[in-house]
Formats: structure tokens, sequence, C-alpha cells
């Protein structure tokens, strides 16, 4: 096997990991494979499912007219504990993927993405409730940006008219800072150096630094992202 299983990209909203995303979508599968050691893919981003809550109770309050269930009318989650439901749909969906399919990871990578604030318990809280079943096959990629450039490209990337795009979405800017300007990353890892021990499994990660911005060019992101890559698959083949 070349190829990771399941890789968990991290980072604040707008840092870039949908347009990493988007780049290693766009190779070809023998480049993918040789370059970036990334299989066909398959996704789970919790982004489509907490979309689909605001939704629900948009159509709820002004089609219905019942009590909303999920969110509050300017767009807050009503529970904190919402936040680690969708890890749980996360672990969910890995178990019904890998009960369709028992080869899955014959041919396949799995992206699994999210992003999580200290405000709603950080990644210390996300990742006591992901399965050991899908951190023993996982390697971790975090976009490391500082809130102020995350608050930046959310403001470029914004389209109104399309605020359920995974690479058009965007956040007011209060809303912003107060679910993600405080971020518990470097607490979470502490000193760890190339390997995080995450209920009770010895996971690989790396941190890519993209400022200056990366990933707004392809040139830029080919070059990184080989480095980058092949560093996280030295990793993972050496545990």
């Amino acid at each position: 096997m070349n190829h990771f299983d399941v890789i968990i990209l991290l980072g604040r909203p707008a840092s870039g990991k949908s347009e990493i995303i988007d780049f290693i979508k766009r190779r070809k599968i023998v480049d993918r494979l040789e370059n970036y050691h990334i299989a066909n893919i398959a996704e789970l981003d919790d982004f489509p499912m907490l979309w689909t809550w605001f939704e629900e109770d948009h159509i709820r309050e002004n089609v219905l007219k019942v009590d909303r269930i999920h969110s509050t009318s300017d767009g807050y989650f009503l529970h904190n504990y919402q936040w680690n439901l969708l890890i749980e749909r996360f672990n969910l969906e890995y178990e019904k993927l890998m009960t369709e399919e028992a080869n899955f990871f014959q041919d396949h990578t799995l992206l699994i993405e999210f992003s999580r604030g200290s405000e709603h318990g950080g990644y210390k809280s996300a990742f006591k409730h992901l399965s050991s079943n899908i951190l023993k096959k996982a390697v971790i990629f975090y976009v490391d940006v500082p809130w102020e450039e995350s608050l930046r490209k959310n403001r470029r990337r914004f389209n109104p008219d399309k605020p359920h795009s995974i690479l058009e979405h965007g956040l007011p800017d209060d809303k912003l800072a107060r679910l993600y300007k405080e971020v518990d990353w470097e607490d979470f890892i502490g000193t760890s150096k190339d390997y995080l021990t995450i209920n009770n499994v010895k996971v690989p990660y790396i941190s890519l630094h993209n400022i200056p911005e990366i990933t707004n060019s392809d040139e830029k992101m080919e070059l990184a992202l080989k480095a980058y890559f092949s560093n996280l698959w030295r990793l993972y083949q050496a545990k």
C-alpha cells in the first residue's frame, strides 16, 4: 500500500483546508499517489452536517411556524454538546462506510475535515469523541494561520449568494471571533513532536504554517504539499 488511509485535516475557518482538498482532487491519480500518497478521495466534513441544522431550523421557524430545535435565530447552536455530536456523526458515517465497503482502503483515502475553537470545547474535547477505529488509521494535517489571517480570508471568500458552498461560505466577523479567535491547538499538542497520543492511539501529525499564504497558488501548493505529505508519509510508515 502506498497511500494514507485517513487524513484528518484541521485548522481555523478559511485557513486553507478546502483549497488544499480542491488542489489534491484536481491531481491525476498517478500524480496524487506518487507525490501526495493519496488515493481515490472520500470526504467527511462537518460543515454540511451543521448547515443542514440551520436550514431545518429556518424552515421550522419561517414556514412551519414551530420552535427551532438546533440553533438560535442569530445562528449559534442551542447546545454546546452539538459540536461533539458532529464528531460522533463522523464515527457513525465511518462505521457505515466500513460495513458497506469492506475493502474501502484498498484504493481510497478518507479525508475528515473540521475546525474547533476553544469557545466550544476545542480540539481537546473533539478528539475525546473520535473513534479509535478512525485514529488507528489516521494522520493529522493541521493548517496553521493566526486569527487575523483567518478573518482576512473569511472576508475574502464569503459569497452571500452561496452560504452553503464549501469554498465560498463564511461567517460574520463577530461570530468568527466568538467561535474561532481562540483555539487550543498548541495546548492540545503540548510538547509532542511528530506524534500525538489520542485515546491511547499514536497518531502522526504535521503542521503547515500558511503565512505567507501558500494556498492561493497551485504552484506554491505543489511545492509545499509534496514536501509536507512526504514527511507525513515517513511518520506514517514509521508508526
